[in-house]
């Protein structure tokens, strides 16, 4: 399907902007982002597999979170990266289309696990004495199988939409990614089926996740406000804190980008919104969840006094 019937071999990507100076500035900027994002969601994937105390359902679904935002950040970051010193910043439709897809991907899977994560949370919240039977390792495991499989089937759909239209004209992408609202700007055949088809998948995955994390939390607050201890109170909100502003954060760039029509589309302005899910977002993920999570600071700190009594203990026989 990709790259039938048209005549256009590769794409021209435009990059952030043309400005040398400001293209330094950005290449800084951006590698510390991706810097920290490795080192972050490496870190997470790391302690959550090394503590035992983190063998939770709740962790279970943060560690595959880290999985696809390090799948989401290298889709895009390493070509993006590369491109600021290139002059001809060229790729192959075959390579715009795999990014398109593991770009999209990543990011439809972490709707679903973010809802996962939602039912996580209810449940512990809502009915705790049923929490381990209920989310139990076999539950957790279909729940991620579940939204990679999703994610993976509607990303088909749409790649394969996006490259059934005609590209036989301008081959330059006002973008630094191969994203779909640009491309498809680039046709020289009706784009309407595709727009609809992107507007239909982006509708379901969005709306269907965000109102099963919305009545999630409906519940949650329902049993939160009709508890008698305060402290429980605090201790339940700030079990789900993390959670809702990572979901606050990404649903709201989401939205902004795909669910508009297209004639309302701001180039320019969607690729800073596309900064922020595809380098900023998954960043911030595992700052979010370690720097306001008691458990994930205490696994940290565990991991850290292993590491210096092993390096104590190491040095101490070499002094010997």
């Amino acid at each position: 399907m990709v790259g039938r019937n048209n005549a256009t071999a590769e794409f021209i990507l435009l990059g952030i902007t043309d400005i040398w100076e400001l293209q330094v500035i950005l290449f800084v900027l951006f590698l510390l982002i991706c810097v920290t994002s490795l080192v972050g969601n490496l870190g997470m994937v790391a302690l959550i597999r090394l503590d035992s105390r983190l063998h939770t359902p709740m962790y279970f679904f943060l560690f595959h979170l880290s999985l696809v935002d390090l799948g989401n950040s290298s889709a895009v970051a390493p070509k993006m990266l590369v491109s600021f010193f290139e002059e001809r910043k060229a790729i192959s439709v075959p390579g715009c289309a795999a990014q398109m897809y593991f770009c999209g991907f990543c990011i439809i899977a972490e709707c679903y696990l973010l809802s996962a994560m939602a039912y996580d949370r209810y449940v512990a919240i809502c009915n705790p004495l049923l929490y381990m039977a209920t989310m139990s390792q076999k539950v957790c495991v279909q729940l991620a199988v579940g939204s990679y499989l999703i994610a993976s089937v509607s990303q088909v759909v749409l790649v394969s939409s996006v490259f059934s239209a005609r590209f036989c004209g301008p081959n330059v992408i006002n973008h630094f990614f191969c994203d779909i609202p640009p491309l498809l700007k680039l046709s020289c055949s009706s784009t309407t089926v595709n727009e609809h088809v992107l507007f239909t998948i982006a509708t379901l995955v969005a709306l269907s996740t965000l109102a099963f994390i919305a009545v999630s939390y409906g519940y949650i607050l329902s049993t939160i406000l009709g508890m008698r201890s305060s402290k429980g109170r605090h201790k339940a909100f700030s079990t789900c804190a993390s959670h809702l502003t990572s979901v606050s954060i990404f649903y709201g760039t989401m939205i902004f980008t795909y669910l508009r029509p297209s004639s309302t589309y701001s180039l320019n302005q969607d690729k800073a919104v596309s900064v922020v899910y595809t380098m900023v977002i998954p960043m911030l993920n595992p700052l979010i969840y370690s720097l306001r999570n008691a458990e994930v600071r205490g696994a940290i700190k565990r991991l850290l006094k292993k590491v210096l009594v092993s390096f104590r203990d190491q040095t101490g026989k070499e002094v010997s």
